[in-house]
């Protein structure tokens, strides 16, 4: 088979820009060695509520590794969330440790943590978060510039994400210009932004109707390989969870990897239903 052979040069520039290549592109093909970006190792955390001591993660072990999409389900209240931020550098273990490319972040001081989540990790939020006075392509610029990037770069490198996610039209639009789907496109656009390791979604097809969540999900999918993104997604959606390449079960702070899903997708949808879609959702600043 031919291989097409890429020059150090046109490498640069295709770092440099960005373009988009179709997947199986040699210049596009992943690290066979996949590499290790997270681990947890034994991480506990407790929160004081009153009197009450409340065990949100208990002995929580996992790795990611470059490139792996993965799910983790559970009802509300049994540690998701915490997780998640927990691996965003939002909150602080109470015990055990949370490797990020190698690096303890448990060491890092506030400031280093900052630079860490700026370069290193993306979120998406259910709601999207876009800031409302910002056009979809200033809200996918402005990580950018708050990175350092130059005004004509960031602009250069917006324009791509967002014509990669169907939005090439939609750049000039405000986020209540846009329908929820179209939000949450300019979100995935605006989490890889920087070129994260790590990108972390919070329920991120919670506030979309069946089809446009499976368009999100194959989206960020694709997206995310393209770019050489790890992904965690936790949700009670089982449409996401059909996308997974590795599946979790969180229940009473306790994550346990399963290979077998349908049962728990039932189990989980019983014990919490979600509230019925708003009529209108609101952007929400950052």
């Amino acid at each position: 088979m031919h291989k097409t052979k890429v020059s150090r040069a046109q490498r640069t520039y295709l770092v440099r820009t960005s373009l988009l290549l179709p997947l199986g592109h040699p210049f596009l093909e992943p690290n066979r060695s996949l590499s290790l970006v997270v681990k947890l190792d034994h991480v506990e955390k407790s929160y004081q509520l009153g009197k009450t001591t409340v065990n949100a993660l208990r002995g929580v072990s996992l790795s990611l590794r470059e490139r792996e999409f993965v799910v983790v389900m559970g009802p509300s209240g049994s540690g998701k969330t915490t997780l998640l931020n927990i691996i965003g550098t939002l909150d602080r273990v109470s015990s055990g440790r949370v490797l990020l490319e190698g690096n303890d972040i448990g060491k890092m001081r506030d400031g280093e943590l900052t630079k860490l989540r700026r370069h290193k990790i993306g979120f998406i939020f259910q709601f999207h978060n876009l800031i409302p006075v910002l056009t979809a392509l200033e809200n996918v610029q402005l990580p950018l510039l708050t990175s350092g990037v130059n005004t004509k770069q960031a602009e250069e490198r917006a324009k791509i994400l967002l014509g990669r996610v169907g939005l090439s039209g939609r750049l000039n639009h405000l986020p209540d210009e846009l329908s929820g789907g179209e939000q949450q496109r300019v979100a995935i656009a605006r989490a890889l932004a920087n070129r994260p390791r790590i990108l972390l979604a919070d329920e991120p097809t919670g506030d979309l109707d069946t089809k446009t969540g499976t368009e999100v999900v194959e989206l960020m999918y694709e997206m995310a390989k393209r770019e050489n993104a790890t992904v965690m997604i936790v949700t009670h959606d089982p449409v996401v969870a059909k996308r997974a390449e590795r599946i979790f079960e969180m229940r009473d702070g306790i994550l346990t990897e399963t290979s077998t899903s349908e049962v728990s997708f039932h189990r989980i949808r019983a014990v919490e239903q979600l509230p019925p879609e708003p009529e209108k959702t609101l952007s929400q600043p950052n």
